[in-house]
Formats: structure tokens, sequence, C-alpha cells
């Protein structure tokens, strides 16, 4: 049994670099423009019952993990409109694990977050192609973690995000099916 920090961790924490360059921002765009489609294929003809595995003891279910993503990712979504249209906005933090405790989250059909990935991820990847670089180095104003963001770490972030909750759940049907 793999220890719980590996569980939780199974591509590391998010460690963003001091300097974000041009060529990180194309990386990590790419990265968010592949998940729906990625989420899509490693869910693809699983059961309800595969859906209801956690990743880790007291962890979420696989089902939870895909609804978690959709939700975060419509805030990342919100947080860069917020970013480029106002001058170092407070964002609003929510508590994901309230969230995923919600009936939709915990027994809804994945179809309906994957559509809504596809969605915001069309949405998403088409305004940052447009952006110049300079538009990264705007700010925004976390309040849960008490210190101002740049949206370049906002995408490397959200980027890491995607590929986190995609191993929690490849370790979860690696473990299962395996």
């Amino acid at each position: 049994m793999q220890d719980l920090e590996s569980l939780k961790y199974p591509i590391g924490e998010y460690n963003p670099p001091e300097t974000i360059s041009e060529s990180m921002l194309k990386e990590w765009i790419e990265q968010l423009e592949t998940l729906p489609h990625e989420i899509v294929e490693i869910t693809a003809g699983l059961s309800d019952a595969d859906l209801e595995i956690p990743y880790r003891p007291d962890g979420w279910t696989v089902r939870q993990v895909v609804h978690h993503l959709a939700d975060s990712h419509i805030n990342a979504y919100t947080r860069v409109h917020l970013t480029l249209t106002e001058e170092n906005p407070t964002v609003r933090p929510y508590h994901e694990e309230r969230w995923a405790e919600l009936a939709d989250g915990k027994t809804g059909d994945i179809q309906l977050s994957i559509d809504i990935l596809k969605a915001i991820h069309k949405r998403l990847v088409s305004l940052l192609k447009t952006l110049a670089i300079s538009d990264f180095d705007r700010t925004y104003f976390h309040p849960g973690a008490g210190k101002e963001f740049t949206l370049g770490y906002l995408v490397g972030n959200y980027a890491w995000h995607g590929k986190h909750h995609l191993a929690h759940i490849q370790l979860t049907l690696n473990v299962n099916y395996s």
C-alpha cells in the first residue's frame, strides 16, 4: 500500500517556477486544451461501481473527482476573467470539499461535468491564446491564501490541477484493475 502523501499527490504538489516563460505558458495552455479529452478517455466505459471507488482512504470517489474538476475549473475561468477586467481583484474562495459532498457531486452523471469541462476549456483556451505575454503578469488577490497571484501562476496551477486529478483517476483504476 502506498503512503497517504503519494496517494494525495501522485504527481507531487504544485511548485510554481520563480519565473514563468512564454514556452511554459504555451505548454500549460496545451495541457488545459487536452484535459477534457483525457477525462473522456480515462472514464470511457466505467460502470457506476467504478465511479464509486475512492482514490485513497477517506478520499473522493472517481465520480467526485470528475465533478470537482468541473467545479474548480469554472472558478478558474471566472478568476481569469476577473483578473483581466479588474485591477487586482479579490477572488472568492469556496469550500471544494463541501461542494463534493452535494448530491450532484456524489451521485450525478459525470457526463454533465465532462460537458462543462469541454465548454469551459474551449472558452478558456481560446481566450488565453489571444493574450499578450504581459497579461499573464496581471494579479489577483486570494483571501484564503492571503496573497496575490499572477495570471501566469493561475494557468500553471490549473494545468497541474488537471494532471493531478487525472493521476488520481489513473491510480484508482490501476489499483482496482491490475
